[in-house]
């Protein structure tokens, strides 16, 4: 399908101005294709040819003006339009097609109830899959739309949806909306399961598929809480009140994203209904996501990008703003200490590796919409909610949002640039904005800072900051010494507050008393950087890390130590050493989860050799035990279950697993519920110790859409030649897979205890990976170049066959991005393993 360019885009705004866009949808015409008429109402400039964007199955009929156009006119997804100067009406109608990708308008069949459920995915340019538009953000407009759906479901939309004629017909209303981008409108309709509410005169509401009904309500208090916390904590700091008439949450299936921010009807995947048992990170996580795609009804649909090179405008404030309005306004206050774990490590990962992009990149160099879809990433994430937390920490929160509430009143229901937004901000500082935008927002990489301690006379000593990088850094250092009564233990004893230069270089505090026993940069991680300790800060931050006091700065600790393991510079046992040594005192859910994830899947899986790697799983696996019986206590229950997922992850004894299975309960608790099960019977068919009769009992036990996918991922993981090869064939010679099933095959089939049987498969991968990736479009291809990659299989033929893949194969934008990331990781993996011998750099 052709890709629109940015030079397409400017070239039609500067012709068009869209008014006004009239859908219909019929639901009802089977599980093929739908219906879609579409009329669109806008202004043309002067004369000129343009084009319309469709993907239809089959296009009936499209009139200009009242004119016929010709149907076999269009070519591929572009249908073109000779204009007069002035108003002009097209009409299209179209059958199109169901998706099984997660992209377009989305059909699911509930294998628990046989239910069908519908919904639109139309980000990024695939809202041409449902109807008929100018499909660039930048061609804001109104819509009216009306649905016929089977009588017995609910229709929801961007507005308010009524039902209008007989209820037999099922034709439902939609109000009219405010001026809205293309990506943005949004339809879903199904038997839905709802729970309805009000809040400040808006109404709001939940929906899931009816099998989930009994775990949204068990869940509906706490989703609304934090959904009226939130929305009365926006309104306490925008001046723009919610600029939308109602505010639905559905959460739907097979969703590719966390959640899509459609104005009035946001969307979330149905993986945030929990059916198991979760920690309360997890409910922090899925809070988190009800922030930041609240903060989009301001950041991205309020006020737009112009052109997909502002996509950080949308997605790092939302970062940036769940985040801290989160920890603000309800009881999860310890956000930015799971930020540090989880979602600054994807920003560090994506900054260090050949596709990483500035926070804001040049438009010229997102030239299209294929290359602007490769940006949402962790650069566009959690590197600009880095970059924009040290904005506000250096800019002051007053000023800060005096420039954000600027920009709305100036931009309201329009399109924006980071030029825009720079502006505003300017406006309400003394500080020198643009500067530091350019230095944080327009550069790549990750500065590194580096403490180094000079003796001194007179109970006096020295600390050098060596700067290595160009940005400015405004931030904290805490020194820490040993509890008078307890070595294992730190106290703060000062904070130091320094501001480093753009370019690099020293910075020198001359400091009085003993020298600290830690000495800590960052220590509140407020801005985006690596830190590295000094040798006596490493040596006491190995002994005695679970004894420092504040959470977020045990977080920096353990980052700057996966850092050090992924540069080489610390071995991955020392890492897994320290792991096993604190983690037993470690109370923070999010640090505990964070360090043991870290250590099974990186460096068990990848940065240990085949040779090593059974002790790793075993240190593991003791570790989990001994965190298993010292959280059996009231309140531990969240560390208890991290604990035993990763002990299911790694151990090798199949009796105890088989044992659990059978009680259906770890000794001491908890149950196994759906998930842990699965994840037990997803390790014993990797260890060769379960049977398809196993899976298809279960599989009867849970026919659930997650039974489905727990035994294909099952099936998948069986060490059985047939087994594996029916796996391969399913993921890459049909086209009827859905991308949750896609993905659950490709997690069980790659398996490092499979080494040799999945040998003759890395040959197969590349070519298959291409030919899928441009027969089934974004969303397989990035599953296939994520969990579908041989990333088990660590050595150089399989980076040898990636970079000739790369260079002759021709894949397809999203399939090269995720490849060359992967392939970037194999060669840090293969230095980590050269290196692992090495001792650890002073």
């Amino acid at each position: 399908m052709p890709v629109l360019t940015r030079d397409e885009a400017q070239t039609r705004a500067r012709l068009l101005d869209v008014h006004h866009y009239t859908i219909d949808l019929d639901l009802t015409r089977g599980d093929a294709t739908f219906g879609s008429t579409t009329v669109i109402r806008f202004t043309a400039r002067q004369a000129a040819t343009t084009f319309v964007e469709l993907k239809p199955a089959v296009l009936h009929h499209a009139t200009l003006d009242g004119h016929p156009l010709d149907p076999a006119g269009l070519d591929d997804n572009r249908l073109p339009l000779t204009l007069t100067p002035g108003e002009h009406e097209l009409r299209v109608e179209a059958d199109m097609r169901y998706s099984r990708t997660g992209e377009g308008m989305h059909r699911f069949t509930d294998p628990a109830d046989g239910e069908t459920y519908l919904y639109t995915q139309a980000f990024l340019d695939d809202v041409q899959r449902v109807f008929a538009a100018f499909d660039q953000p930048d061609l804001k407009a109104v819509f009216d739309a009306t649905v016929t759906a089977p009588p017995q479901w609910t229709v929801l939309g961007n507005a308010i949806a009524t039902r209008v004629g007989p209820p037999a017909e099922g034709r439902w209303q939609l109000a009219t909306t405010q001026p809205l981008s293309t990506y943005l409108v949004a339809f879903a309709a199904g038997p839905w399961h709802s729970v309805r509410t009000q809040h400040a005169g808006i109404p709001f509401a939940l929906h899931c598929r009816r099998s989930l009904a009994p775990h949204l309500d068990a869940d509906a208090d706490e989703i609304l809480d934090i959904t009226r916390r939130c929305f009365d904590r926006y309104h306490e700091i925008f001046a723009e009140p919610y600029p939308f008439d109602s505010y639905d949450q559905a959460f739907v299936p097979e969703f590719n994203a966390g959640a899509m921010e459609n104005p009035g009807l946001v969307t979330f995947r149905d993986e945030f209904v929990y059916r198991s048992a979760v920690t309360d990170t997890e409910r922090q996580t899925r809070g988190m996501v009800i922030a930041h795609e609240m903060a989009h009804m301001w950041f991205g649909d309020l006020v737009t990008l112009q052109w997909w090179d502002d996509i950080w405008l949308n997605e790092s404030f939302a970062e940036y703003m769940g985040y801290q309005v989160l920890s603000e306004a309800t009881r999860f206050t310890g956000t930015w200490t799971e930020f540090a774990v989880t979602r600054k490590s994807w920003g560090y990962d994506a900054d260090q590796r050949p596709s990483t992009h500035p926070v804001a990149p040049a438009a010229d160099d997102v030239h299209d919409t294929a290359s602007a879809l490769l940006n949402f990433d962790g650069i566009s994430y959690s590197k600009g909610a880095s970059a924009l937390r040290q904005l506000v920490a250096w800019l002051g929160e007053k000023d800060f949002l005096a420039g954000i509430n600027d920009h709305f009143a100036r931009h309201r229901f329009a399109n924006a640039t980071l030029a825009d937004f720079i502006d505003s901000l300017a406006r309400h500082s003394t500080r020198d904005v643009p500067a530091w935008a350019h230095t944080w927002l327009r550069t790549t990489g990750v500065d590194t800072l580096t403490p180094h301690i000079t003796a001194g006379t007179d109970n006096q000593w020295r600390l050098d900051l060596h700067h290595h990088g160009t940005r400015p850094h405004h931030l904290h250092a805490a020194l820490y010494d040993h509890a008078p009564d307890d070595s294992a233990t730190l106290v703060l004893r000062d904070r130091l507050t320094t501001d480093l230069p753009a370019g690099g270089g020293t910075r020198t505090h001359t400091l009085t008393g003993p020298r600290p026993a830690l000495i800590l940069l960052n220590d509140d991680d407020l801005t985006y950087t690596k830190i590295r300790l000094d040798p006596t800060s490493r040596t006491t931050a190995l002994a005695t890390l679970s004894g420092i006091p504040d959470p977020l700065a045990r977080a920096v600790v353990w980052n700057a130590a996966r850092d050090m393991v992924r540069d080489g510079e610390l071995p991955p046992t020392t890492y897994l050493d320290a792991a096993r040594t604190h983690l037993p005192h470690e109370h923070d859910i999010a640090i505990t989860t964070g360090v043991l994830t870290f250590a099974r899947t990186h460096i068990a899986d990848r940065y240990t050799t085949p040779t090593h790697r059974p002790h790793a799983l075993a240190t593991l696996t003791d570790l989990c035990h001994d965190l298993l019986e010292r959280h059996r206590h009231p309140g531990t229950e969240g560390l208890r279950l991290t604990a035993l997922r990763t002990l299911i992850d790694s151990t090798t004894d199949t009796t105890t697993l088989h044992t659990w299975l059978h009680d259906e309960t770890v000794p001491g608790g908890p149950a196994l519920d759906p998930e842990l099960r699965w994840r037990t019977l997803t390790r014993l068919a990797v260890l060769g110790a379960l049977t398809h009769h196993d899976i298809d009992t279960e599989l009867t036990r849970d026919p659930s859409a997650t039974g489905q996918e727990g035994a294909a991922r099952c099936r998948a993981a069986l060490p059985d030649p047939t087994g594996k090869a029916t796996a391969w064939n399913t993921m890459y010679t049909g086209d009827n897979l859905s991308n949750y099933l896609f993905t659950a095959t490709a997690h069980g089939f790659w398996q490092p205890e499979h080494h040799d049987l999945l040998h003759p498969y890395r040959d197969r991968y590349y070519p298959d990976a291409v030919a899928l990736a441009a027969r089934r479009g974004p969303a397989l291809a990035s599953a296939a170049g994520g969990p579908g990659f041989p990333h088990t299989l660590i050595d150089e033929h399989t980076l040898t066959q990636g970079e000739t893949c790369l260079r002759d194969a021709d894949p397809t934008p999203a399939l090269r991005r995720r490849l060359t990331d992967q392939l970037d990781d194999l060669r840090r993996a293969l230095a980590v393993r050269a290196t692992a011998g090495r001792p650890p750099r002073p």
